[in-house]
């Protein structure tokens, strides 16, 4: 395992961290974790070296953080550190930021978070965080001991990223960072390394889109290297070519996912990849650009309070799985049997996925599409 520095912080983390999104679940149920499966796979990681855990309060029906709470026993909360982050939508007060942290302690059945922060920051949800003063709830949460430090996730247009990195004195900040992105986040993540505060990397696949086996025409573009590497390989070793990157967070699913992620981090050199491999980087990205239509990460915000009850993520995996990789069969069969869920013509067009979604994604248009396509 390979390990940087975490910003300006006496603290080296390891560069791959366990993100606790994806976990192997029971039947299908995101809410039902597999707690065998994946306490061997979060053991297993922290055993080879990854010291950093990443959860949230919504993640698996809200059965993450006490998922973590067992996991963690036996010694394994001391070889880590922990992060989650405050529901910054569901909060109406500022008596709701106690609130909520206090259950999340007990939750984690700890006595300090490690690293607090505000969820999924955009610019409505920034209003709320001036407007109740929650900077100030985070000075006191640190100045009482039940965080360590303060940071915050961001779901929001590039150009909105330096009014939240520069309106507090954050120790980290994670954002949404793949070589499908705006390469202008190149500069932004540099800017926040310049003033010490440590970059977190979330989604690095794009919700593992760039990790499958991929179409021949893209196949083509890797073969062209004298390093043979896997898609998930590609995409790990770009994000880990930035040293400003200070650590990855992969929401690994199968003790495979984890050993393949650990092997690729065990070889994380910044400035390693060299021009020819960085122009096929930029090939294979035009290409898929090309070709996927919904941007989508498949981080099921938008999920639980769908009215319709329709499986939007997906709804819109199987879309850009038949458009993108030429699967139009296999997609179609796979919606019409989504279990327990309806597909998108349940839609009532309310605009609840839309407000929720991180991605500000124009979610009621792209369902139209997609079942247009999927129920051909």
């Amino acid at each position: 395992m390979k390990y940087r520095k975490f910003g300006n912080l006496d603290y080296n983390c390891s560069v791959l961290g366990f993100g606790c999104m994806r976990l192997p679940v029971v039947n299908n149920d995101a809410s039902n974790i597999d707690e065998t499966e994946a306490k061997n796979m979060l053991r297993y990681a922290i055993d080879n070296g990854v010291n950093y855990i990443d959860t949230a309060y919504p993640y698996h029906g809200g059965n993450s953080e006490l998922f973590l709470s067992r996991a963690l026993g036996d010694g394994y909360r001391e070889k880590v550190k922990l992060a989650t982050k405050l529901p910054i939508w569901a909060v109406k007060t500022i008596e709701d930021c106690d609130k909520f942290l206090n259950e999340q302690l007990q939750k984690l059945d700890t006595n300090s978070i490690d690293f607090y922060l505000v969820h999924a920051l955009n610019k409505e949800r920034w209003d709320t965080v001036k407007n109740l003063n929650i900077l100030n709830f985070l000075d006191n949460a640190k100045g009482d001991g039940r965080i360590k430090f303060a940071g915050f996730s961001f779901h929001e247009d590039i150009s909105f990223f330096r009014t939240i990195l520069d309106a507090y004195d954050w120790e980290m900040c994670q954002v949404q960072f793949n070589y499908m992105e705006d390469p202008a986040w190149i500069d932004e993540i540099k800017y926040a390394h310049s003033k010490g505060v440590a970059v977190v990397v979330m989604e690095p696949l794009l919700g593992g889109k760039i990790a499958v086996e991929p179409p021949l025409h893209i196949k083509d573009i890797w073969n062209k290297s004298e390093i043979k590497r896997t898609p998930a390989e590609w995409a790990f070793k770009w994000i880990y070519n930035h040293p400003e990157v200070s650590l990855v967070l992969s929401g690994m699913s199968t003790l495979e996912q984890v050993k393949e992620n650990l092997d690729i981090a065990d070889n994380a050199c910044p400035l390693s990849l060299t021009d020819n491999e960085l122009r096929l980087i930029s090939e294979v990205k035009d290409l898929f650009n090309s070709s996927m239509r919904i941007k989508c990460t498949e981080c099921g915000y938008c999920l639980p309070d769908c009215p319709g009850n329709i499986n939007i993520s997906a709804t819109f995996y199987h879309y850009n799985d038949a458009v993108a990789f030429n699967r139009l069969e296999n997609a179609k069969t796979a919606y019409k049997s989504y279990r327990n869920k309806n597909t998108a013509d349940a839609c009532i067009e309310c605009g609840k996925c839309e407000e929720l979604c991180p991605q500000k994604l124009p979610i009621i248009k792209h369902l139209k599409e997609a079942h247009d396509l999927l129920n051909s």
